[in-house]
C-alpha cells in the first residue's frame, strides 16, 4: 500500500478543506461590509460580553493578520484581527463574540476546554515527531518496516486525532455561548444574528473537516500497521 492511500486522503481533504475555508472567507467577506445597527466595534462587542458574565480580568487585544483571532487562556487576553477590533460589522460581532465565548468556558471552567489546554503539551511533541516516527516504521528512513516503530508513531499522532476531537465541542460551545448573548443582550438584530450563525457555522466546519482529516489518516495507518504486522 505504500503512502499512496496516505496521499490519496490527503488529497480529498484538501480539497474538501480549501471548499470550506474559501466558503468560510466568502461568507466573512460578505458579512464585513454590512454593518451592525448599533455601531460597535468588535472591541466593543467583546468587552460588553466579558463585562456582562463578570469577567474583568481578560484584556482584548488587537493583533495582526487576517482570521488570526482567538482566545489565549495562558494571559487570559481575546486577540482580535485588525477586522475585527476597528470592524464594526456582522462579521466584527460574530468572530468578537465567539472568541469571548472561549473567556467565558475558561471562567466557568468548561471541562473540554480545560481537558484540551491540559494535552497542548503533549500534542506539539506529537505533532513534531508521529510523522517522522510513523515514516521510520514503514521503512522510509530505517530502510526496513518495523511495525514497533509504526505503532509508537501512531500512538503519538492518536494524540493530535483526539485533540482534533476535542476541539469540535469546544469550538461549537464558544459559538452557541457568543450567538446566545448576541440575542439576549440585544446586539444584533433578527436578521443580524442569522447572518453571524451563519458564519460562525462555516468556522466551525473547518474544524470539522481538520477532525475527519485527522480520524481518516489514523484509520489508515493502523491498517498499516495490521498489514505490516501480518507480513512478519
Amino acid at each position: 500500500m505504500g503512502l499512496t492511500g496516505y496521499y490519496l486522503i490527503a488529497g480529498i481533504m484538501f480539497v474538501v478543506g480549501w471548499i470550506v475555508s474559501s466558503r468560510l472567507k466568502s461568507k466573512f467577506n460578505e458579512y464585513s461590509q454590512i454593518g451592525l445597527r448599533n455601531g460597535l466595534s468588535g472591541r466593543e462587542i467583546a468587552e460588553k460580553m466579558l463585562a456582562d458574565n463578570g469577567i474583568y480580568n481578560v484584556r482584548v487585544l488587537s493583533v495582526p493578520g487576517q482570521l488570526s483571532d482567538h482566545y489565549n487562556p495562558s494571559d487570559r487576553t481575546v486577540n482580535l484581527s485588525p477586522d475585527v477590533y476597528e470592524g464594526r460589522s456582522v462579521s466584527a460581532a460574530a468572530v468578537a463574540a465567539h472568541e469571548c465565548g472561549h473567556a467565558v468556558q475558561h471562567a466557568r471552567a468548561y471541562s473540554m476546554l480545560t481537558f484540551r489546554s491540559a494535552i497542548v503539551p503533549f500534542v506539539n511533541i506529537s505533532s513534531q515527531l508521529s510523522q517522522w516516527i510513523i515514516l521510520a516504521g514503514l521503512g522510509f528512513l530505517i530502510g526496513r518496516a518495523n511495525p514497533t516503530i509504526l505503532l509508537v508513531g501512531i500512538a503519538l499522532f492518536a494524540v493530535t486525532t483526539l485533540f482534533t476531537i476535542i476541539t469540535l465541542p469546544v469550538e461549537y460551545d464558544a459559538s452557541n455561548r457568543a450567538l446566545k448573548w448576541l440575542e439576549e443582550s440585544h446586539m444584533t438584530t433578527t436578521a443580524e444574528h442569522d447572518m453571524a450563525a451563519d458564519a460562525l457555522k462555516w468556522a466551525a466546519r473547518t474544524y470539522v473537516v481538520a477532525a475527519i482529516s485527522s480520524v481518516a489518516t489514523l484509520l489508515y495507518y493502523i491498517l498499516l500497521f495490521m498489514n505490516s504486522r501480518d507480513r512478519n
